[in-house]
Formats: C-alpha cells, sequence, structure tokens
C-alpha cells in the first residue's frame, strides 16, 4: 500500500449558496469573516462543462476558509429530505463562553432565531440557519485535557457497541454527569 498523503489541514470546504452576494454579505455582517476571493468562469475547469458560476471564499480564522458557489443555470437548491436539518451543519469555534453569548446576541440582533446555548458535555453550542438553509453552530469547548483524553480512550468502544446495537452507548455517562455536576 502507498503512503498515506501528508495532510496540512483543510484548504477550504465549500457549499452552495443562492445568492453569492447575500451570502458574503450574511457571513462578513453577522459571523465577522473576512471576504477573500472570488472566483468566476463560464465553464468547469475539473470538467469542462458550460456551466457558470461564482464562487466565493470567507476567511473563518485559524487558516480556515469556507467557500461558496452560485449556479445560476442549475435547478434551485434545496437539502436532503432524508436527513434532519439538525444532523448537517459547519460548527466553528469561539474563545469563550463570552464570545458565544456575545455572537447568539449578534445573530439574534440581525433577525435570526438561535437556539441555545446546548450543553454537550464538554462544549457548549449554540445554532442558527444562513440565507442558504445551512445549519450553523458556534461551539466553546471547555473541557480539560484530561477529560478529552478519557472521551478519546472510550471512543473506539462506544463505535464497536454502536456498529452492533445502533443504540447509544453509555461508556462516557460518567464523564458527562461529572462535567455536567462541575459546571
Amino acid at each position: 500500500m502507498q503512503q498515506a498523503p501528508n495532510l496540512g489541514g483543510i484548504h477550504h470546504v465549500a457549499y452552495r449558496c443562492r445568492d453569492a452576494k447575500e451570502t458574503v454579505t450574511f457571513y462578513r455582517d453577522v459571523m465577522g469573516m473576512d471576504f477573500m476571493l472570488a472566483i468566476a468562469e463560464d465553464t468547469v475547469p475539473s470538467t469542462g462543462a458550460p456551466d457558470p458560476y461564482m464562487h466565493v471564499f470567507l476567511d473563518c480564522g485559524g487558516g480556515n476558509v469556507l467557500a461558496f458557489f452560485e449556479l445560476p443555470n442549475a435547478p434551485e437548491m434545496g437539502r436532503d429530505e432524508a436527513t434532519p436539518a439538525w444532523v448537517q451543519h459547519i460548527a466553528f469555534k469561539v474563545d469563550s463562553e463570552a464570545d458565544l453569548l456575545a455572537a447568539k446576541a449578534r445573530a439574534e440582533a440581525a433577525g435570526l432565531e438561535v437556539v441555545g446555548p446546548t450543553h454537550h458535555g464538554v462544549f457548549k453550542s449554540v445554532y442558527f440557519f444562513d440565507p442558504n438553509g445551512h445549519r450553523l453552530e458556534l461551539a466553546w469547548q471547555f473541557g480539560s485535557a484530561d477529560q478529552m483524553a478519557s472521551l478519546k480512550a472510550v471512543a473506539l468502544d462506544m463505535l464497536d457497541e454502536w456498529a452492533v446495537t445502533r443504540k447509544a452507548p453509555r461508556h462516557a455517562a460518567w464523564l458527562h454527569e461529572k462535567i455536567a455536576a462541575e459546571s
């Protein structure tokens, strides 16, 4: 078997949008992202297909880039109706609980319906949707290095049990209860 590639992180993650300008405005004004660049072509470089597009790139911090495609000749965009709306989402890190609550207030001030903060044991999150229907999560991780190591230590056992039973394994329940009691 050949050696695995030496990955240096994610260059960008791309999603579809209804309107590139509206999308850039939302991510700049609500999420505080810098609009980095736009690429537009009338032909898809990788396939040669005649299909105009606008590809926009936004800096979401930490060397990470979120990108969107507007495809004016494609059918109206939708979502996978077989998957609940809460499943597919983009999660962004924030540095503190104060940042999480400030981001929630900013989203609400922009007229967005925000869910949370929701406690997940070692992090708290808020959730809302962008103008394209993509669910966004802002997450503040507060779990200690020891707590995260404990969760990693049971992760494979949990996955193996899930693969057999398709029921939520309880390997980490003690840790989640302990963390909840401490916070």
